[in-house]
């Protein structure tokens, strides 16, 4: 028995060894083969309330959830001059500063206490106000809901506690050179536009209380109300919920149009001066918007060019073959009219000529070259799988056919998705990039101290300085 061990530990040493020498076997995954994704996401119900407001609904019983979203067709581009910062104080204060029933503070309590929860977020263009509550708290959940979309009351103490602290922001920004060179390049591409106005110390300071109450009554009224509500509750009973809480609210207005930019701007290179070792260097252009049938092609050049990520070009090659910048890429953000491009890389100031010269010749050859057909299948492949990720839930879902309706897209835009971005061609997409990437007209940002650049800027033409007064901080939203 004793000499029986050592032979099986001589047996077992072989085989391992022998496994560790055979040849491993690598898989590539764009050669393995699968069924078909079969996408058919559950269709929610769509309600129109007598007064105007319209709901989307859509059962999930899974968990003993209710989850309800209202969303306003309001924005920050609709601040006045020498307001700017109204939209996105007044939905702050919205939910802290209490409402005709409830105090602030009383809010907040009864939130605790229920483990529920409610947001209000109003962005550059939107407005929108979350519910998530236990179904058994469904009633008290939506009084505070209603309450706040219908009756905010904008207490003094909670807005100038809210402006204390935006004012105390804006100051800091200039710190933070990440988001003040994407404030500043956004207020560049848009303008005069009203998007591309920016809060400031001053702006913000003016607001008072009076102007949050009349920005809420001019833009939330039931005709310019949607509502998407999910989770464990049948339609009869969303619908009926809906109607206790809002059917009596009579309000009626209209919403200003608010001009379109000026998508054919000229070339420019603007330049904002901060003592660092690094500089940012963004250059941007006006893209195609939802309603083009341009929009598929780009959304796909644009993630070969930069926004797929490691296998993008513009980072695998300024980070990962030249080693020239610890963030770069781009994005892509479509409205309906019309869409923003940029791309974007930070560098250390000794690279930045390089580094936009490398940026310019990337667009450049995706113009005169376009891409190959192994970056394009990539590219189809990783939108269209993520897609099915954006219905991944029935608040997900329900959602999704809700901001259709609220952008005024076709009812097939969600449904043809995937099949418009999988018949693309490559050129397709060379035709996009030729219509699209004049790199002589894209709009150049940089921050940064010039005096260290490897290059002067105005290599690259005539250079406008964008002076530190001018930039009063504002708005930190990356993408335009």
């Amino acid at each position: 028995m004793k000499r029986s061990i050592p032979v099986f530990t001589m047996v077992i040493i072989c085989f391992f060894t022998m496994m560790g020498c055979r040849p491993s076997v690598t898989i590539d995954p764009d050669t393995i083969a699968y069924r078909p994704l079969d996408f058919s996401p559950q269709q929610p119900e769509r309600v129109e309330l007598p007064n105007g407001i319209i709901i989307y609904i859509l059962e999930d019983h899974e968990l003993p959830l209710l989850n309800v979203t209202a969303v306003a067709r309001t924005g920050s581009m609709y601040d006045p001059v020498g307001k700017e910062g109204l939209a996105e104080l007044a939905g702050i204060v919205m939910r802290t500063g209490g409402t005709a029933a409830m105090t602030g503070d009383a809010i907040d309590a009864e939130l605790d206490f229920m483990a529920g929860n409610v947001s209000v977020k109003i962005e550059k263009d939107t407005a929108t106000i979350s519910l998530s509550v236990l179904k058994g708290d469904s009633e008290p959940g939506m009084k505070i809901f209603s309450d706040i979309l219908m009756h905010p009351a904008f207490e003094e103490k909670k807005l100038q506690e809210k402006k204390d602290l935006k004012i105390e922001m804006l100051r800091r920004i200039y710190d933070n050179p990440r988001n003040m060179a994407f404030r500043e390049f956004s207020h560049i591409m848009y303008g005069d536009n009203p998007r591309g106005r920016l809060s400031t110390v001053s702006s913000v300071g003016a607001i008072t209380r009076d102007d949050c109450v009349m920005f809420h009554n001019q833009f939330f009224f039931p005709r310019n109300i949607m509502i998407s509500i999910t989770g464990d509750t049948t339609t009869e009973d969303a619908i009926a919920l809906i109607n206790r809480h809002f059917a009596a609210w009579r309000l009626s207005g209209d919403i200003p149009r608010v001009p379109l930019p000026n998508v054919n701007l000229k070339g420019s290179v603007n330049f904002l001066f901060k003592d660092l070792p690094q500089s940012i260097i963004i250059m941007g252009l006006f893209a195609p918007g939802k309603y083009d049938p341009d929009h598929y092609a780009f959304e796909v050049l644009d993630f070969i060019v930069g926004s797929g990520g490691f296998r993008s070009r513009i980072f695998g090659t300024i980070r990962n073959r030249l080693g020239l910048a610890y963030s770069a890429g781009s994005f892509y953000s479509p409205r309906n009219e019309f869409g923003v491009f940029g791309a974007y890389a930070m560098t250390k100031a000794e690279t930045t000529a390089q580094v936009l010269s490398v940026l310019r010749s990337i667009l450049d050859d995706a113009k005169d070259v376009g891409v190959t057909d192994e970056e394009l299948f990539w590219a189809k492949r990783s939108i269209i799988n993520n897609f099915v990720f954006s219905f991944s839930s029935a608040e997900k879902i329900s959602m999704q056919q809700l901001l259709l309706e609220y952008h005024d897209l076709p009812q097939d835009f969600l449904t043809s998705y995937r099949y418009r971005i999988d018949s693309l061609t490559t050129s397709d997409l060379l035709r996009v990039a030729q219509t699209y990437f004049t790199v002589d007209e894209t709009t150049v940002f940089v921050l940064g101290n010039e005096e260290k650049f490897d290059m002067p800027l105005s290599t690259f033409g005539m250079v406008t300085e964008v002076r530190r007064d001018d930039a009063e901080v504002g708005n930190s939203n990356e993408n335009p």
